[in-house]
C-alpha cells in the first residue's frame, strides 16, 4: 500500500511514546515540501531515534539528518527517469534493463532502510527491497561522466535518469551515507511528486 510503513518498523515501536526530534536546518535551503516533512518528523518523533533521509524528488535533492535531528549534509541526487510515486506492478520480476523510461520510478513513501549488498557485491543501502530501490554511489561506468554533469547542473529535470535508485556522488556516499546508514537501520522519506506531502504523511499518522 502506498505510503505504508514497512513491517520492520514494528521492532522500533511499542516500547514507549516517541520523543520529538528537534530539527536544525543550519541555514540549508529547503523546498516547502522538504521543510514540512522535516518538521513533521520532528513533531511526531517518527524517525524513532534513527538517522533519516528526506529525498525531495521535485528538487532532486537529498537531506541527511542525524538521529538527533541535526542536518548533517545535503546533495543533489539522481532519481528515477519515470515520473510518478508508485512502482509498477511486478517490478520485482523484471530485469532492470527491461524497464522502459516511464517505468523507472523512484517510489514515494516512508521506508526503513537497511544496509546490504547488490548482486555485484557492492555495499548499498536498501530503501525498498521489493522494488529494487537503493541508495548507492555513482558508478564508474560509461555513463559516469554524463551523470556527473547532470548532478552539477541547476536543473532537477537533468537528474531524472536512474532506473529508480537514488544515486549520490561517491564522496557523499563514503563520507555521509556509509557511516550513518551502512551499519544500522535508518528511515528514508521519499517525497511525492504527484500526490502531496501532507497527504502522504497524514496517511502515516492515521495508520
Amino acid at each position: 500500500m502506498l505510503y505504508a510503513a514497512f513491517a520492520l518498523l514494528a521492532a522500533f515501536q511499542g516500547a514507549g511514546t516517541a520523543q520529538a526530534t528537534p530539527i536544525r536546518f543550519d541555514g540549508q535551503p529547503l523546498s516547502a515540501d522538504a521543510r514540512y516533512a522535516a518538521r513533521w518528523v520532528s513533531e511526531h518523533g517518527d524517525n524513532q531515534r534513527m538517522p533519516f533521509v528526506i529525498v525531495d524528488k521535485k528538487a532532486a535533492r537529498m537531506l541527511v539528518f542525524e538521529a538527533d535531528g541535526h542536518l548533517r549534509a545535503a546533495t543533489a541526487v539522481l532519481v528515477g527517469a519515470g515520473p510518478g510515486d508508485v512502482s509498477i506492478p511486478g517490478i520485482a520480476e523484471r530485469a532492470p534493463s527491461s524497464l522502459l523510461p516511464r517505468e523507472r520510478i523512484t517510489p514515494a513513501g516512508r521506508f526503513v532502510s537497511e544496509p546490504g549488498r547488490n548482486l555485484k557485491g557492492e555495499d548499498i543501502v536498501w530503501v525498498d527491497y521489493d522494488a529494487k530501490v537503493a541508495i548507492h554511489r555513482l558508478r564508474p561506468d560509461a555513463a559516469q561522466a554524463q551523470r556527473l554533469k547532470r548532478l552539477a547542473t541547476a536543473s532537477a529535470d537533468d537528474k531524472r535518469v536512474s532506473l529508480g535508485c537514488i544515486v549520490v556522488p561517491v564522496a557523499f556516499y563514503e563520507q555521509i551515507i556509509r557511516p550513518l546508514f551502512g551499519q544500522q537501520y535508518g528511515v528514508v522519506y521519499v517525497l511525492p511528486e504527484v500526490g502531496s506531502v501532507q497527504a502522504m504523511l497524514g496517511a502515516l499518522n492515521a495508520s
